[in-house]
């Protein structure tokens, strides 16, 4: 399904990645934190987890052996534990790190009836309830495997991670009854450079260098939301 109908009739859809664009971190860095502050998992792999973001950074990211590595100390817990820890963890490291802006744009965004989608390299267990406290419902992100509702540590189907952020809005498209005008997209990463390049109107919002000189390079709206984040409650 096309991102490019003209049809006024039809609602636009806003398009948001999660970290770093609508809250001053990374979901997965600061969840491994708390894990290691809990006890739940060691500092070893914080550490690993660390010299894995550098690489994310130049865009140079195994997504896989990213996921193989911080899942493990979720593997043999139960859903309903990890949704305890998580809904713990939102409030002490996520709230705090939303941007105001954001808040205040997806609320522009709502007003103008537009529908809204958060995609993430993150996984779902973070990404769906971090976005219900932004007020989002609609989500992709890494789907994790659970058998009996207990997980494995692997995951399943697409990676939503650069070009995997296409292919799985693509098949989101498909399962949606409206088709939509236009489409904007934000983001901080030149990982999402094929996301951003997908949609009508992109936005480059606290950009890295690459995606910055991107950006001005094609004359792309560049948003600042770095120096007012607020506590969403």
């Amino acid at each position: 399904m096309s991102l490019n109908i003209e049809r006024n009739i039809h609602p636009c859809l806003a398009i948001f990645d999660l970290d770093e664009t609508l809250i001053a971190a990374d979901s997965a860095s600061l969840w491994i934190a708390y894990m290691v502050k809990h006890n739940l998992a060691s500092e070893e792999l914080q550490q690993q987890e660390e010299a894995m973001m550098k690489a994310y950074a130049q865009g140079k990211l195994d997504m896989a052996d990213y996921m193989q590595a911080t899942l493990a100390p979720m593997v043999g817990k139960s859903q309903q534990e990890i949704n305890t820890l998580v809904s713990s963890f939102i409030e002490s490291d996520i709230l705090p790190a939303i941007y105001s802006d954001a808040v205040a744009r997806i609320e522009w965004h709502k007003k103008r009836g537009d529908d809204i989608l958060i995609i993430s390299a993150s996984a779902e267990h973070l990404v769906k309830p971090i976005a219900k406290h932004l007020g989002v419902e609609n989500t992709i992100a890494i789907n994790l495997e659970t058998i009996n509702g207990v997980y494995t540590g692997q995951t399943h189907g697409v990676l939503s991670f650069r070009q995997g952020k296409i292919d799985r809005l693509e098949s989101w498209l498909n399962n949606q009854s409206n088709q939509y005008r236009s489409s904007y997209g934000y983001s901080d990463s030149i990982n999402d450079l094929p996301l951003l390049q997908h949609v009508n109107k992109p936005f480059a919002v606290n950009p890295d260098p690459a995606l910055a000189l991107h950006a001005q390079m094609n004359e792309w709206t560049i948003m600042d939301w770095r120096h007012d984040n607020n506590i969403l409650r």
